[in-house]
């Protein structure tokens, strides 16, 4: 086996068919990630998840620094395991035949560059579990400019990080100790986050709510996606306050041909509509034609649902 394998990345990852990094990471278009950075993580959770990818998501973590504006960026993996002797020789041994040098959580680091975060599964340790501190969060911050990490598992130096600016560091627990008795079995391969998955190049969309993973080849489709439902609910909470719709009305969608009338009506004027008028809803126009609702439909299929008119 060899760590951050170009081959090994390019055959888990064979849907992306964009620009790679060196590494052979997928790399999501800068574009992408900046119109990511404006929404939600319920907008930009919602259409993969209709498309069935439903391990993307995790919650439960505290976070170093205010999420007032999420960290999105590119995915770049580790695994570790509790440590083993025979396991720890093999992967040293690996380690030094590819010229890394110094401990695990350095390798991956030394390996970020802009708009990476770093994203880590370390089996829940808290105590010895302890992947970033002051001194890593430094380098991980000039490296990755805007990036920051996720790590499942703990932190030390809380206090040095905050200092930190254009970093956040998401994290499930703290420790003063620092790190020992972990092996690393995998550097840009597929990464356990509690109950999502992660593969080296995902875009990463972090915020005090969870954390989601958005596979790349979805990824500027998520982001149209997100954007549309952004600016459905603008117009929606605006007609609300007016009282010209219920909330019953605009919670329906596809909506009723005249509330999308009235909405495409308010697209050509509203000045909050101006950076979305590059979008197209012909789409939408053709569900509410067909009074299809793809959310439904995905509810419906979900294996655990019992039908309600079985009940």
């Amino acid at each position: 086996m060899q760590f951050n394998n170009y081959e090994d990345i390019v055959q888990m990852t064979p849907l992306w068919k964009g620009d790679r990094f060196p590494d052979g990471r997928p790399r999501v278009a800068d574009s992408v990630l900046a119109r990511l950075r404006s929404m939600s993580i319920e907008e930009v959770w919602r259409l993969a998840w209709m498309k069935l990818n439903n391990y993307q998501f995790q919650g439960d973590f505290k976070c170093t620094h205010s999420t007032m504006k999420p960290t999105v960026g590119r995915a770049v993996t580790a695994t570790f395991v509790p440590i083993r002797e025979d396991l720890e020789i093999a992967m040293m041994r690996q380690a030094k035949s590819q010229g890394m040098k110094g401990m695990y959580n350095q390798w991956v680091v030394d390996s970020l560059v802009e708009d990476d975060v770093f994203v880590a599964d370390l089996f829940d340790k808290t105590e010895y579990g302890t992947l970033v501190g002051g001194n890593l969060a430094t380098v991980i911050r000039q490296k990755t400019k805007r990036g920051g990490a996720v790590v499942w598992g703990s932190i030390r130096d809380v206090q040095q990080i905050r200092d930190i600016d254009d970093i956040n560091i998401f994290y499930r627990g703290f420790h003063p100790s620092p790190i020992r008795d972990i092996c690393l079995t995998g550097f840009n391969s597929p990464c356990r986050i509690g109950h999502a998955t992660c593969l080296p190049g995902d875009v990463v969309y972090a915020c005090e709510c969870g954390v989601c993973f958005i596979p790349p080849h979805m990824a500027e489709e998520v982001a149209e996606d997100a954007e549309k439902v952004h600016i459905r609910d603008i117009f929606g909470f605006q007609r609300i306050h007016e009282g010209k719709y219920s909330a019953t009305a605009i919670d329906e969608f596809p909506w009723k041909i005249e509330i999308f009338e009235d909405f495409m009506n308010w697209l050509k004027t509203d000045e909050r509509a101006a950076p979305y008028r590059h979008l197209t809803w012909e789409k939408e126009r053709q569900l509410i034609i067909d009074r299809r609702d793809l959310e439904h439909e995905r509810y419906n299929l979900d294996s655990c649902r019992k039908d309600l008119c079985d009940v």
